[in-house]
């Protein structure tokens, strides 16, 4: 008999703490995160728990400023179900923010900080908020919406600023840090929405997702116990805290185990394993793009003098996990698969190169999960006579889709949605293999092996991902279309090789008074950076369909090819902060990696 694999050794062990750790959730229906730092802090008081560049804090202090937050918004008046949107770049105050006002039964909308002008506007409107929170460094932002923002809406700055918003700090710190009784508020429900997390999803501007407390505890814990999180781990966490992975996942995790987390802004390849190796991490949240980064970035005597465990995260390609591995000696990789608003993950705990996950079998009645065949053409999954769905063969390419779980106990199967209903019921499956029953779509096309592993292959719609965020189409059409002489357009991901994701293009129809220059202005002044156009096309004209659909599958095949019948090229030149022709030699230089968008 052969020795077990030590990966399915660990695999199952993994599987077998997260069951244990979430198991306990529902066998204690008033417990919230906020509950469980309080019980962190009793257990590990003066232990570190958060560290970014200026500041150190304990378990203890966390504790007490959740405390803070708490009770400055029931002085402020804010009551259970209300909405208070959080604008705060990466830093240790952001989690006592959120904590805090959940405590509350307060609703905290974490607003991406990217998002500038009508985006930004869009974000705060959808979750009808009664006050919105906001870094000083950030206030400028919604200076420059403030004519449009909802006539009464409090704006409440952390920090100093010359604006003429009110400021928190000195109410905060005059303050009580004590604990609240259930006396003086009580605790919130598991199902109530602790947060809205903001994802794109596949068409139209952000949505809102909503993620009730339990999920906050869920999500926690679940990591905690595939990572085995303990006292001495420290997570190198340098993802946005207003994204479900960088803000709950790492953070929630590592605190569970009375370990640190260290707190970066942003990913700097050039300073990633010096930061690493410097702060003793032992765990690293990624996403696939900054593997790439990694793996690209000159060799450096720092890429293998690190302490790290477990590297953690999702959107590993496989032509980059290998590279990754091997370079810089990295002992795990836990790859898995999982949205905000998704009712259903896929842990790779095995290692398999490439896969973003399974569903071992002893869970797989748990969590039912199916990939159905999948009509590229309607956008939709193929029906057959009866009207149902058909579920996809081994190696077959289809749209994953999970059950929607109905039975009250059953919280972890659940489609929570979004603020917005429509955009809800868009998202539900109805009827797929029987009358009656729904289905969560993901929106995303996979494939599964015969050991059961699942492959990403794409998104389905209109969305595509770039530098590890989805752009939405109509959203960067919204914008460019408001720019003086652009007719019409469409705007498309093009994939560039070697590359993770797809680079914007926009294919324009314009007149005498288009300008690159204004184009290029208005895209950097309205749109985050990852949802500027990389390229764009200008035409004569675009074909339609009978319905007056453009017809953009021809432009989207021929990519940012310049010497494509289709008309000029021009690519985003970092350098300059312009667009400029691309030309074959420039051309030939992108696909051969020589430039790097």
């Amino acid at each position: 008999m052969s020795a077990p694999d030590p990966k399915d050794k660990f695999a199952r062990r993994a599987w077998l703490r997260a069951l244990e750790r979430t198991a306990a959730i529902d066998r204690e229906p008033d417990l919230i995160w906020p509950v469980e730092l309080d019980r962190l802090a009793e257990k590990h008081g003066s232990g570190l728990a958060l560290r970014d560049p200026g500041a150190e804090v304990s378990y203890l202090e966390l504790s007490r400023q959740t405390h803070r937050y708490a009770r400055w918004g029931l002085a402020l008046g804010l009551e259970a179900g209300d909405v208070v949107c959080l604008a705060m770049p990466n830093c240790a105050e952001y989690l006592a923010v959120w904590a805090g006002l959940c405590r509350i039964g307060v609703t905290v909308s974490l607003l991406n900080t990217q998002l500038v002008g009508a985006g930004l506007l869009h974000a705060i409107r959808i979750v009808a908020p009664k006050h919105v929170i906001v870094a000083a460094e950030l206030a400028v932002l919604l200076a420059a919406i403030r004519a449009d923002l909802p006539l009464g809406l409090a704006i409440s700055v952390v920090g100093a600023t010359p604006l003429d918003f009110a400021v928190l700090d000195a109410d905060l710190a005059r303050t009580s840090p004590d604990a609240l009784s259930a006396a003086d508020c009580p605790l919130p429900h598991h199902g109530a929405t602790a947060l809205y997390i903001y994802t794109s999803g596949t068409t139209g501007l952000p949505k809102a997702a909503r993620v009730s407390h339990y999920r906050v505890l869920q999500w926690s814990r679940w990591f905690a116990g595939m990572l085995d999180t303990q006292p001495a781990d420290r997570m190198y966490d340098c993802l946005p805290l207003y994204h479900s992975v960088g803000g709950v996942v790492a953070t929630g995790a590592t605190l569970l185990g009375g370990g640190c987390v260290v707190i970066r802004r942003r990913f700097s390849a050039s300073d990633f394993w010096r930061d690493v190796q410097a702060e003793g991490c032992t765990l690293f949240q990624y996403i696939g793009e900054l593997c790439r980064y990694l793996v690209n970035a000159p060799a450096s005597q720092h890429d293998t003098q690190h302490a790290l465990r477990i590297a953690c995260g999702n959107g590993l390609r496989p032509e980059v996990w290998g590279p990754f591995e091997q370079r810089f000696k990295i002992p795990r990789i836990l790859e898995y698969y999982a949205s905000t608003e998704g009712n259903f993950s896929l842990y790779n705990c095995e290692g398999q190169p490439g896969s973003i996950g399974r569903i071992p079998p002893f869970l797989a009645a748990r969590s039912p999960v199916a990939l159905l065949r999948f009509d590229v053409e309607a956008g939709v999954p193929v029906r057959n006579e009866a009207g149902f769905c058909e579920a996809c063969a081994t190696g077959e390419i289809g749209e994953a889709v999970g059950l929607i779980a109905t039975a009250p106990r059953d919280s972890g199967g659940r489609f929570e949605g979004y603020a917005d209903a429509h955009a809800s019921a868009q998202k539900v499956l109805r009827g797929v293999f029987t009358r009656g029953d729904a289905w969560y779509r993901t929106g995303d096309l996979m494939r599964r092996d015969a050991r059961g592993f699942y492959y990403f292959v794409d998104r389905v719609g209109e969305t595509y991902r770039w530098k590890g965020e989805n752009v939405s189409t109509a959203e960067v059409l919204s914008v460019l279309s408001r720019v003086p002489g652009v007719l019409e357009g469409v705007v498309y991901g093009v994939a560039i090789p070697g590359v993770d994701g797809r680079a914007g293009m926009a294919a324009l129809v314009v007149n005498e008074a288009f300008d690159l220059a204004t184009l290029r202005h208005t895209a950097e002044r309205q749109l985050p950076g990852f949802a500027r156009p990389v390229f764009v096309r200008l035409l004569d004209s675009l074909a339609a369909t009978g319905t007056f659909k453009p017809k953009k599958h021809e432009l989207a095949q021929a990519g940012f090819d310049p010497t494509a019948s289709h008309g000029p090229v021009y690519v985003d030149d970092g350098h300059t902060r312009t667009y400029v022709r691309l030309d074959p030699e420039r051309y030939a230089a992108i696909l051969s990696g020589l430039i790097r968008l």
